[in-house]
């Protein structure tokens, strides 16, 4: 680390700009900035998440990704660079397949709520979106690698099924299910039969 930063107050940016890993100064507003500090924040809402009591697998699965969305960071820092390996999409998708298997299918859309870990992974899902939105508006613009906005697809599916899985580990005893939303359609429906 003291390699890489030897001061953090540069006051280098204190004229709206900020350096890219390769050198170059672009704007704060600059697209790949926008994209790159939502990758930031989502590694952060993780780290939110893992700061909540968690089964082992899930936890694990977590460090690995927010070391992933570090390398994605990084790949947006330097343009034409690669970071972010195909295995790391690869590992999503297994992941996903793993945990579905294990949930019931939905019979009706879910609320973003039940225990405190499954709001935080669904606040992870929507901040992956962003992330997600981002890269693609970078991407409009300049090359940038198909394997960042696939992971961050991949990731907000996952983090919506690992929110599923949460809400029954019950860790904290406030969940043991989906919240579903109460559709005025489907409760019509229900009251005719």
């Amino acid at each position: 680390m003291a390699n890489r930063l030897t001061q953090i107050a540069t006051r280098t940016g204190d004229d709206g700009t900020t350096g890219l890993g390769d050198g170059q100064r672009v704007p704060k507003t600059h697209v790949r900035i926008a994209a790159m500090g939502d990758v930031d924040e989502l590694n952060s809402q993780l780290g939110v998440l893992l700061a909540e009591p968690l089964p082992a697998d899930v936890r694990e699965l977590l460090v690995v990704i927010q070391h992933e969305l570090f390398n994605l960071g990084g790949e947006l820092s330097i343009p034409g660079f690669t970071l972010l390996k195909d295995d790391a999409v690869l590992r999503l998708d297994e992941a996903l397949a793993h945990y579905n298997a294990t949930l019931p299918r939905l019979a009706e859309f879910i609320l973003p709520a039940g225990t405190r870990s499954a709001a935080l992974a669904h606040v992870g899902r929507t901040i992956a979106r962003r992330a997600e939105r981002a890269v693609v508006a970078l991407a409009a613009a300049e090359p940038v690698n198909e394997a960042p906005r696939q992971y961050l697809n991949r990731l907000s599916d996952l983090l919506f099924v690992l929110a599923r899985v949460l809400n029954r580990a019950n860790l904290d005893g406030l969940g043991g299910d989906d919240v579903y939303w109460r559709s005025e359609r489907l409760q019509r429906e229900g009251d005719l039969s």
